[in-house]
């Protein structure tokens, strides 16, 4: 099957150590993404960047399922989602505060950490769950003043994973590349194992250097071939054939009565009074969904599961 998109990603390894990468470029998903919204500059730069990085690090999901990235901030930027599944489909949306003022420079901690409160949290939602299991999230404080460190900072906690990344985003495309050293088990004796292991923190470290040469306007202008060949030219790598990421927004109308089943009757009674119909657009792709009274009367007369992970949209007054 062929693709027209421009956006790709692309995996490689480093022949005789554990060492392995991906780059991601990222532009018709990301004018979908912006297509619904007016987002100020500083905010599509750090949304950007939760974006590729993303991608990057749903490549490498073990399972048939979704990885959701979420800062929750304490600035003029109350939320920042970012969904990615294992067939790279993409979704992303930011919520300010009401009247929000965002200067053109600010950074990750104006926008979304100024009293040191900002959460990131990242949730493995896998979609064929054994009976009782639920999706496995992890939450840790706002570490770090830009969106490399804060996820790098993650990994190394949660996973034990060295992880480098180098993000950028601008208004047109969303650009990444991501070094992972991995875990080696072998039979080999002591000695080898040695030898083996310093080679490989060499082939590491060397990697790192390379790509920590990357400049941030080089990263937002140059292509992924571009990019390859100027920083590992030199070195023995094995590339495999290109993941194309995609937009694709995953609300349903189950998904949305299930969010309005987690307000709780009362609080839908009571909106229903106000307005006469719950009129709500999915923050994600725009689509509108309509509940008038006799629909939230059935919703609260089944016995279907609620499980609802983030914000399907907001209920219009």
């Amino acid at each position: 099957m062929t693709t027209d998109t421009k956006d790709t990603l692309q995996k490689f390894i480093f022949d005789n150590a554990a060492v392995r990468g991906e780059f991601v470029e990222i532009s018709d998903t990301w004018r979908e993404v912006q297509a619904r919204h007016s987002y100020p500059p500083a905010v599509k730069t750090v949304l950007g960047e939760m974006l590729a990085a993303a991608a990057l690090l749903s490549a490498n999901l073990k399972f048939n399922g979704s990885i959701i990235m979420q800062i929750h901030g304490d600035g003029p930027v109350k939320l920042m989602v970012v969904e990615c599944d294992s067939d790279l489909r993409l979704r992303a949306t930011a919520k300010l505060a009401e009247g929000a003022h965002v200067a053109e420079d600010a950074t990750l901690t104006d926008l979304l950490n100024q009293s040191g409160k900002g959460r990131f949290v990242i949730t493995l939602d896998p979609n064929d769950k054994m009976p009782g299991q639920q999706p496995y999230q992890g939450i840790v404080p706002l570490d770090g003043d830009d969106m490399a460190t804060v996820i790098e900072n993650y990994m190394l906690r949660s996973e034990q994973l060295d992880t480098r990344l180098w993000i950028a985003a601008d208004a047109t495309v969303s650009r990444g590349l991501l070094l992972q050293k991995l875990p080696r088990h072998s039979g080999k004796d002591d000695q080898t194992k040695q030898a083996t292991e310093a080679e490989e923190l060499e082939t590491w470290n060397r990697a790192v250097m390379l790509a920590s040469t990357l400049k941030q306007e080089e990263l937002l202008s140059a292509d992924i071939q571009t990019l390859m060949n100027r920083l590992f030219w030199e070195e023995t790598i094995r590339v495999f054939d290109p993941a194309h990421p995609r937009f694709h927004c995953s609300c349903t109308r189950e998904k949305v009565g299930n969010m309005l089943k987690m307000l709780g009757t009362e609080e839908v009674n009571a909106a229903l009074d106000d307005l006469g119909a719950l009129e709500i657009n999915c923050d994600f792709c725009g689509k509108h969904y309509a509940f008038d009274k006799v629909d939230c009367a059935q919703l609260f007369a089944t016995d279907t599961p609620v499980e609802t992970l983030i914000p399907a949209g907001d209920i219009k007054h």
